[in-house]
């Protein structure tokens, strides 16, 4: 029986958000980390808007300032501000088409044709979504559940025969060249994208907000979408296993800072990358397995949530390494594969133990990560 794809939110993608103090999240990357490459996991959940390389104008006169970005054509980018606030439209000319973004008294922001795409409003009520299905978020699946990768639950029954991320846990021992494992590589949450941190930082992200956060994402109390909320938040509220520290990342500027002020800013960050999603099947371990630099690593995965956020944690006494793999069908993949030197203070019921059949704290257990995980870890020392 193969695995079936998680139950996850996918929200419909919650694009530009701009104000005076909301710069994209990448120019953030590059000021603090220069020389550290983006990894696919990262690049991935950037807004579209942000990526594009575009020409850009920028004048500044008594109205505020203009800026129209693209290529002296209708269909780029116009920012006004002026003493309405600011004014951004980008698209081809045409009435509700692209995007329009007004900051005034709040935030509003509208993308696509009139009646479709996504509106996010932000003022004195807070923030509001809706999108271009009646404001609602689209998910798929039904029950929430732990994540595998936090070390303090105990496995359900559901988890051990419906997740495909069971598949992901391995021995240590097993790790080497010609080596078969049966494995299932997907995105295991959903497809939102990255806030600004002063957009995502005016959200409430609290069990003690939960109302206030159903309604700004037209989630109905006692639904799915409501469960799978809770889930997350409860999560990121538990406690640390012992021996870690945990921070729940709700932008990429933060989960960069949480990542460097445990590491340093010599560092890498890297996911796993596979060409394509296939069921579950068996992979050979390639030649040549690499050992990344010390034993500690900051390891951030991805929530379900309505916008991008990742529970991050610091791992000790623990080794990373990229494991290139070939899967029967002739998929190739770079995976990141963890290795726990020390379990002992895990959930004795955790899915690794279960799936594994071996005790916490006896032999060092590794786990590849999904594809939408990112790993931090030291640059190796020059020698």
């Amino acid at each position: 029986m193969g695995f079936h794809l998680p139950r996850v939110i996918v929200f419909l993608t919650v694009t530009l958000v701009v104000s005076h103090a909301a710069f994209p999240p990448e120019l953030y990357w590059k000021s603090v980390l220069p020389n550290t490459p983006m990894p696919k996991a990262v690049t991935d959940l950037l807004q579209p808007d942000f990526v594009e390389d575009k020409s850009t104008a920028v004048g500044v006169g008594k109205g505020g300032v203009n800026v129209q970005a693209g290529k002296g054509k209708p269909g780029g980018t116009s920012v006004n501000v002026g003493k309405g606030g600011v004014n951004v439209n980008t698209g081809k000319g045409k009435p509700g088409g692209g995007t329009h973004v007004s900051v005034g008294k709040g935030v509003g922001v509208n993308t696509g044709k009139p009646g479709k795409g996504t509106n996010v409003g932000v003022g004195k009520g807070g923030v509001s979504v809706s999108t271009g299905h009646k404001g609602k978020p689209v998910y798929v699946g039904v029950k929430p559940g732990s994540s595998p990768f936090n070390y303090i639950y105990a496995a359900t029954e559901n988890q051990l025969h419906d997740d495909p991320n069971v598949a992901l846990f391995f021995l240590e021992k097993d790790m080497y060249p010609g080596k078969e494992m049966k494995l299932h590589f997907v995105k295991s949450s959903n497809a939102a994208t990255f806030l600004p941190r002063q957009v995502a930082k005016s959200i409430p992200f609290s069990s003690n907000k939960l109302p206030e956060i159903f309604n700004q994402f037209s989630v109905v109390p006692g639904s799915v979408e409501a469960d799978i909320v809770k889930e997350t938040i409860k999560e990121c509220e538990s406690p640390s296993a012992k021996g870690e520290e945990k921070y729940c990342a709700t932008s990429l500027e933060s989960m960069i800072d949480f990542s460097t002020s445990k590491l340093g800013k010599d560092v890498q960050a890297i996911s796993t990358e596979v060409e394509k999603e296939t069921p579950l099947q068996k992979y050979t371990i390639a030649p040549v397995v690499k050992k990344m630099e010390g034993d500690k690593s900051v390891v951030c995965h991805k929530q379900n949530y309505a916008y991008a956020v990742f529970y991050c944690h610091t791992t000790q006494n623990s080794e990373t390494y990229m494991v290139p793999l070939e899967g029967a069908d002739g998929t190739k993949a770079k995976a990141v594969a963890v290795c726990h030197k020390d379990t002992s203070t895990w959930n004795p019921k955790h899915v690794a133990f279960q799936v594994l059949n071996v005790k916490p704290g006896t032999v060092p257990v590794c786990h590849f990560l999904p594809e939408d995980h990112i790993v931090w870890v030291k640059n190796k020392k020059s020698t």
